[in-house]
């Protein structure tokens, strides 16, 4: 997938998740094959008023590129200076987030809640690529409560965007039913620059169906790929080859799990990054037998030979 003078190794993107995609994490996920992948949200304001907790979703590692540091706000200006900051970093595009649905976001006019005022959208967007050299992507919604998706990303394109992801479901969805690839299909036919479609996809043969349906230019995994990497490097194998690889067996597991849980814990420190840690585990056992008792268990992991040991327990049980 080629976005302005970014050629990605694969079409298959790690959708950026606050609290799930740190780098440890992402880390994981490219080495597996997502060929996009995001920082976590950092609030523009946050930036601004040089946050620390905000700077540390910055970090980025030299094995991750291409990747993108994703902003959100509200105010174009605001936005576009610290696009500025982030044109520094080591990063190769900026994304605007104009998608979460989370309330505490969208109560401040920020994520979707921006969907409801599509000439805001698109001030946005222009300021943003005038104030920089590198790219501009934009990930959105399918609206707000009501479609007005194939209003949104027409505006998005001619302030200067070089790529639009779009989440199949509303903001008043949030994730529930089922996403909506029609309003993906029609976007694609309505912009000339890269769309990335977003939404349900969990397997494979997922990623294929929508690509086929909508001739979007790539797709983003989010949910499905907790505890599940694996996903980018069968998917991208199904794309290419239509042949689809095994699941991996908890023995094909335990050492990416281990080298996740040690990553996280240098670099966040053992407490943190073990706490951290349960819910990432939690999704790579799924389905596993015995998993139920070792979700149970997981309150009682507190360090890295705590979870050696649950692992080995969970082998013994296979």
């Amino acid at each position: 997938m080629q976005i302005k003078n970014i050629t990605t190794s694969t079409n298959i993107c790690l959708a950026p998740m606050a609290g799930v995609t740190d780098l440890p994490f992402r880390l994981i996920c490219k080495q597996f094959g997502a060929g996009l992948v995001y920082t976590e949200m950092v609030s523009a304001k946050g930036m601004m008023y040089e946050n620390d907790n905000t700077c540390v979703l910055l970090n980025v590692d030299k094995n991750e590129h291409p990747i993108g540091a994703q902003i959100f706000g509200s105010d174009p200006t605001i936005i576009s200076e610290m696009a500025k900051k982030l044109e520094q970093l080591d990063i190769d595009f900026i994304d605007i987030n104009m998608g979460c649905p989370a309330p505490k976001i969208t109560k401040n006019g920020e994520g979707s809640g921006l969907l409801r005022h599509p000439q805001l959208v698109a001030e946005i967007v222009y300021k943003t690529v005038q104030s920089v050299h590198k790219p501009v992507t934009v990930k959105i919604r399918k609206g707000y409560e009501c479609t007005n998706a194939c209003e949104i990303a027409p505006l998005i394109e001619q302030a200067g965007a070089s790529a639009i992801t779009l989440h199949g479901r509303t903001r008043a969805e949030f994730y529930s039913g089922v996403a909506d690839w029609d309003i993906i299909k029609q976007v694609k036919q309505l912009i000339s620059i890269p769309l990335i479609g977003n939404g349900d996809i969990k397997t494979p043969e997922d990623a294929k169906n929508m690509m086929d349906y909508t001739k979007c230019d790539g797709v983003m995994i989010g949910r499905a790929a907790m505890g599940n990497p694996w996903i980018f490097k069968r998917t991208a194998n199904f794309l290419q080859t239509g042949e689809l690889l095994p699941e991996p067996t908890i023995e094909e597991k335990i050492p990416v799990i281990l080298k996740h849980a040690s990553n996280l814990i240098e670099y966040k420190g053992e407490y943190t990054a073990v706490r951290e840690m349960r819910s990432h585990l939690a999704s790579y056992i799924k389905g596993v037998a015995g998993a139920t008792k070792f979700r149970k268990d997981l309150t009682s992991v507190k360090s890295l030979d705590d979870i050696k040991y649950q692992l080995d327990n969970i082998c013994k049980q296979e």
